[in-house]
């Protein structure tokens, strides 16, 4: 339990204090009751709402209730202080000991601090990533994959059932034209010379080993043959090839799924049939035409056609929507709506990553999913904006083995796992983000990656160097000798199991990058105040038990740091080279 838990605890224990002694009516709601640091430091270590909250309904005064409970919290053994401030809020002080306790406990419990239970073991599906299957992973994906594996690390921190999905767009017509493109690149394996590959084609080099492959396989079987006759078979074989390229590219990132589901099966099962089916019952689902699109000029000719009409204006959206055409095949939101159904009969909570080309369909989809599951099942959407690669400044010019784009491996190779996963963390996912080769490898304060690898860096360094002076790790430190800026680096790091809860529970991985940025930043800050005065330093040569608790706060924020990194997926560098 984290220790703004445990006095989140403390304090349910004053209320009901309050409410057997009739100060406060039983059955309030205290749900929107919270304990957290004040936004500024100065007002004190631990902040409440709880009069705030409560008065309006036990029919008080806000400050009369906060100093009525003010007495009972200032009588808890932690305490230093309690002031009531403006119209009600309560601010808490903690003795030193709270924290040199806290600073044990961080120590203690290794890489378990800051796990939580907040989960309640509920399932959750992660859908990310989700390309089409037409070839190796670009920047774009690159920075999808690490948002949704990161938030899928931090849910199972915070105690969700976490699946991790991919869902394969294969049924559409961008794969067909993948098999076209694979046989061109099939007969040029075969000695044709095929020129340049023209429009409508996937231009890169990447199809060449597909090509090479059904060549060795076929032989010339399928050179002259009409397309009915090769199409199936070209296509089975090219989404497996991209497949297996984007497992691959993937894996770079470290980043691999529990399961990979197929549009083009879903489809072939009755899925769709079956959603479709579910909502008409309700009600939901009608035969009818949609108005007029604005995009067309209102001087061009148009007849409006029937389709098949999902009522997502029931549901907040602006329009109702197609889940047919009007030659029988299904839309990309019948498909949509069906996987999304199929995805929710085994989880409470739905999950997806999504490029921003997709911000328009989030409500649709969204419309569905509370139609077919009765609001049992909530899907969250998030939005993951563009990546912009530049070299010193300089835009940097697409990849020649993609044809149009920068590939995830080219990225990766060049930089490494590490680099990228953070950076891609950097920023919130729906605002766009830089991505500089030569700033993501400089070593200063402005590049975050290196920042907070070089303080557990540091840290690793300063416990070789005590191991070779002689101090006893082994040994229980002194913390009563750590100062009041070495306790508040403690206080920002107590503060880690509520940056994985917070983090989890808006589905926003960043700001676990955020959090170790500023720890990095007030350890850093604590370790120069050695630069001008030696007896600030972390190692003393006279001094071994000093030296021993300060050492035993730095291993506090280095476990912190390697638990966070872990949860970006990023490994803890031990020394900077």
């Amino acid at each position: 339990m984290s220790l703004y838990a445990q006095y989140a605890a403390l304090l349910d224990g004053v209320l009901d204090d309050l409410v057997a002694d009739g100060t406060l009516p039983p059955e309030l709601d205290r749900k929107n009751v919270t304990v957290e640091p004040p936004r500024d430091p100065s007002h004190g270590d631990l902040a409440t709402n709880a009069a705030m909250v409560l008065a309006k309904p036990a029919g008080t005064n806000p400050r009369v209730l906060a100093e009525a409970i003010k007495p009972k919290l200032q009588a808890l053994p932690p305490v230093a202080s309690v002031e009531v401030a403006g119209p009600g809020f309560i601010n808490l002080r903690l003795s030193p000991d709270a924290w040199r306790d806290e600073l044990r406990t961080i120590v203690r419990d290794g890489e378990k601090y800051g796990l939580s239970k907040i989960g309640a073991n509920e399932r959750v599906n992660v859908e990310y990533v989700s390309a089409n299957p037409t070839g190796p992973m670009h920047v774009g994906h690159c920075r999808g994959a690490v948002v949704g594996d990161s938030l899928a690390r931090l849910l199972e921190a915070a105690g969700f059932r976490v699946t991790k999905e991919y869902y394969v767009n294969d049924a559409g017509a961008q794969v067909d034209t993948l098999a076209r493109s694979v046989h061109l690149r099939y007969r040029e394996a075969l000695g044709e010379e095929i020129g340049e590959i023209g429009e409508g084609f996937y231009p890169g080099d990447y199809l060449k080993p597909v090509g090479t492959l059904l060549a060795a396989e076929y032989g010339d079987k399928f050179v002259d043959a009409p397309e009915t006759e090769w199409l199936a078979p070209f296509r089975e074989a090219a989404i497996k090839a991209m497949l297996d390229l984007i497992r691959h590219d993937l894996g770079l990132l470290d980043i691999h799924h529990d399961k990979f589901s197929s549009e083009a099966e879903l489809q072939a099962s009755g899925s769709v049939t079956r959603a479709m089916e579910v909502l008409r019952e309700k009600g939901l689902v009608y035969e009818g035409e949609l108005e007029r699109p604005k995009s067309i000029d209102p001087h061009d000719e148009w007849e409006p056609v029937e389709l098949t009409l999902f009522r997502s204006t029931q549901f907040g959206d602006d329009q109702d929507r197609p889940m047919k055409k009007s030659d029988g095949s299904w839309t990309y939101f019948g498909s949509d709506a069906a996987y999304h159904w199929e995805k929710a009969q085994s989880a409470d909570h739905l999950v997806n990553i999504w490029g921003a080309d997709h911000a328009g369909t989030v409500k649709r989809v969204q419309s569905a999913v509370k139609a077919l599951t009765d609001g049992r099942v909530d899907l969250d959407v998030k939005i993951v904006n563009m990546v912009r690669l530049f070299r010193a400044g300089e835009p940097v010019k697409m990849s020649k083995r993609a044809g149009d784009f920068v590939t995830l491996a080219d990225v990766v190779n060049e930089v490494g796992k590490d680099v990228v996963r953070f950076m891609m963390l950097t920023k919130r996912a729906d605002t766009p983000l830089d991505f500089d080769f030569a700033k993501v490898l400089e070593a200063s304060k402005d590049n975050p990656v290196f920042y907070v690898q070089y303080a557990h860096a540091r840290i690793s360094s300063l416990k070789r160097k005590a191991a070779d002076a002689g101090v006893n790790l082994s040994e229980h430190p002194d913390l009563a000798l750590l100062d009041d800026e070495e306790l508040a680096l403690v206080r920002r790091a107590a503060q880690y199991p509520r940056a994985i809860e917070s983090a989890a529970m808006a589905h926003e991985p960043h700001r676990i990058a955020f959090f170790l940025y500023d720890l990095a930043a007030e350890f850093h800050a604590l370790w120069n105040r050695g630069n001008d005065d030696p007896s600030r330093r972390f190692l003393l040569e006279n001094n071994p038990q000093l030296s021993r608790a300060r050492l035993e706060l730095a291993l506090g924020i280095a476990q912190i740091i390697r638990s966070g990194l872990g949860l970006m997926g990023v490994t803890a560098t031990e020394e900077m080279r």
